[in-house]
């Protein structure tokens, strides 16, 4: 049955990159396994290793099998895979996630990933999943939303806010791909009331309309949360 699973993902995942232009830049040549960045010297993306010194292991990642660790405050956990994992992924405009979910509420919580569109296949659980477009013609913000069961597939377009919560009473597993080697994460709770340095609060009382003790126990909690 685990086999079935993994099975499933994958050819839903394939299927689906196999029709969707990446949104990182075409490579040049077959692969650019990335190096780290020497004398300080930055690029769009990551300078390329020797072709003839690339190995197997310059393309892999093991144990996305495994369950990860679910006692997070928000009850989630996100394993990336992305060109910080699997430097073969440099320039070819792809990337993997499992996210973990804990029974009753696990929660990935509001995000958006700024460089990439993603593609969500639910194997485990049941999740009640979003997302919030932009400014519509009369100025809303419509939220989009679904409950997905195993064998389920949802996307969320690149840029916007969106959100997975477990709805059921037993743990859920999803994968998710996504349109680029580096997709960034933003946590919308963390990047408004976590920022480093700390966003002046009444910036944020005049933004959220909320008090200020409200603005200062939220950056308290989650710039705190930050720098650990």
């Amino acid at each position: 049955m685990e086999g079935l699973k993994f099975v499933l993902v994958f050819v839903v995942l394939a299927l689906a990159s196999s029709f969707a232009s990446a949104s990182d830049p075409g490579p040049l040549q077959d692969f650019c396994v990335a190096i780290k960045e020497t004398d300080g010297v930055f690029v769009n993306g990551k300078f390329c290793k020797d072709p003839e010194q690339v190995t197997a292991n310059d393309f892999f990642f093991p144990g996305l099998n495994v369950p990860r660790d679910t006692s997070s405050a928000v009850g989630s956990n996100v394993t990336a895979v992305n060109v910080a994992q699997i430097p073969g992924l440099n320039t070819l405009g792809i990337s993997f996630a499992r996210i973990d979910f804990a029974p009753h509420g696990g929660l990935n919580p509001p995000h958006t990933h700024p460089r990439a569109t993603e593609i969500l296949v639910v194997v485990e659980g049941t999740l009640y999943v979003g997302f919030v477009t932009s400014n519509l013609a009369n100025g809303d913000n419509r939220l989009i939303t679904k409950v997905l069961n195993p064998g389920d597939v949802f996307v969320f377009p690149v840029g916007l806010i969106h959100f997975q919560l477990n709805v059921g009473r037993t743990n859920a597993v999803a994968f998710a791909s996504l349109s680029s080697q580096n997709p960034g994460v933003i946590t919308i709770a963390k990047a408004v009331f976590g920022a480093d340095p700390p966003i002046n609060p009444n910036v944020l009382t005049k933004a959220f309309q909320v008090d200020k003790k409200v603005v200062d126990y939220l950056q308290k909690q989650l710039w705190t949360d930050n720098n650990n």
